[in-house]
């Protein structure tokens, strides 16, 4: 995609940066960035911080294993219905309110989920948990939609989709930690303290983003809905496109976390401390790129980043096929897995930024439908590597496959956008 291309796309693709349009917008402040990456990290903290204590659950609570599996089963269903709830209702109510009810409910839900007396209430108090911290996830990409434009709103996303793939690293070590002081009830514990910060942080560095000119269920005086044009951007290419390219992309981190336990003991043969490392150091090298797109985005447009991201994440995906399918020492592996969890980091927040500003009169509704999408394809992921075998050539494939669909995807959507333009160029009147 040449200069002119991408020229051409910041033209037509409402957000992306043009000349002044952004000055109207807040800046996204230091102390509301902290905010909104708590309420992204929250989520996969309920997740993936009580993972350690599934063994100690069953045995305390005396069910089986697949009873405790429940839980974490329970919180995913909620987790993908409560963004579909959260996002139309805070285009209609606004951000801040839904935002609120959402985050205390979630502070209920996980002390529930922590004073459960039997695995009923257990899997019962973990889906609402699910439910409510939903509203965290899919109104904090809408705020960030709301207060800033092109670069500053990709950088936005870049910090946000960051902690979100980096905390499910960190989760399982922290939670084993607790899990050795105080037992499984204080991990759960540990999760409503957390809720408890997340909402601490939402009453005092959260405003109100979305004007009542702009919520959906304002009217024009002749009495005509001002949204008509709602639906048509959630299935206009631009945001479609550019929301399946952030939902493939994040399938290749999803098939690397799934498959990462046997993958780097079973195939690889280190011990499960060079695992914790190993894994940890990904973790790092995608945080290190992150950070630096982060500022690079203060020159760049996001679109060059995501084109440079997925060229680098197609690349790493085919290394990780040739490796598994030569059968040279399985510890080369480590090489392109590397290069393929660290493009993420150009592409995510760049893809998230891009797909959310072709909606930008809904960007709650928008950002719920990337996120549900988002659960659906990890559910199929997590499901097509556990009915394959344990070697490392289904996850090879499975990433190559994810990357070029995302590079496709978003070839499309810059197609469009060029061709979008030059319509519009050739236009008389």
């Amino acid at each position: 995609m040449g200069i002119a291309d991408r020229r051409t796309e910041a033209a037509v693709i409402p957000g992306l940066p043009r000349g002044d349009e952004g000055a109207e917008r807040a800046p996204l402040s230091a102390g509301l960035l902290a905010a909104l990456a708590l309420l992204s990290a929250f989520t996969p903290i309920a997740m993936d911080l009580y993972l350690p204590a599934f063994p100690q659950m069953a045995q305390d609570l005396a069910v089986g294993s697949g009873q405790i599996q429940q839980t974490m089963t329970a919180f995913l269903v909620g987790a993908c219905v409560g963004q579909f709830a959260f996002g139309p209702l805070s285009d209609r109510l606004g951000r801040r309110g839904p935002l609120l009810a959402g985050t205390a409910l979630a502070v209920l839900a996980s002390a529930g989920a922590a004073l459960s007396p039997e695995s009923d209430l257990l899997i019962l108090a973990r889906f609402l948990q699910g439910l409510t911290s939903a509203a965290g996830m899919v109104i904090g990409r809408a705020v960030i939609a709301d207060r800033a434009v092109g670069r500053d709103a990709a950088r936005g996303f870049t910090l946000v989709t960051t902690v979100n793939a980096v905390v499910p690293v960190l989760a399982p070590f922290t939670g084993s930690l607790v899990l050795g002081l105080g037992g499984w009830r204080a991990v759960l514990g540990v999760i409503a303290v957390v809720a408890a910060m997340t909402l601490v942080a939402v009453v005092v560095q959260v405003p109100e983003s979305l004007p009542l000119s702009r919520r959906a269920h304002r009217r024009a005086p002749d009495g005509q809905a001002r949204d008509g044009d709602r639906p048509r951007a959630l299935t206009s290419r631009q945001y479609l496109t550019h929301m399946l390219c952030f939902v493939f992309a994040f399938a290749t981190l999803m098939a690397y976390i799934s498959s990462s336990s046997f993958l780097y003991q079973d195939v690889m043969g280190w011990s499960p401390v060079e695992y914790g490392l190993l894994f940890g150091m990904n973790g790092l090298v995608m945080t290190i790129v992150s950070i630096w797109a982060m500022r690079r985005m203060r020159v760049t447009e996001p679109a060059r980043l995501l084109d440079a991201g997925l060229a680098v994440l197609v690349t790493g995906a085919a290394g990780l096929l040739a490796v598994a399918v030569v059968g040279v020492d399985p510890r080369w592996l480590m090489v392109p897995l590397i290069v393929v969890v660290a493009s993420l980091g150009l592409v995510m927040g760049s893809s998230t930024s891009i797909a959310l500003a072709a909606a930008p009169h809904s960007s709650g509704s928008a950002s719920a439908v990337l996120g549900g999408v988002q659960f659906g394809m990890a559910a199929v992921i997590s499901w097509l590597l556990a009915a394959t075998s344990s070697e490392a050539r289904p996850l090879a494939v499975i990433v190559f496959a994810t990357a070029v669909i995302a590079l496709l995807l978003r070839r499309a959507g810059a197609r469009e956008a060029g061709a979008v333009g030059r319509r519009a160029a050739s236009d008389p009147s």
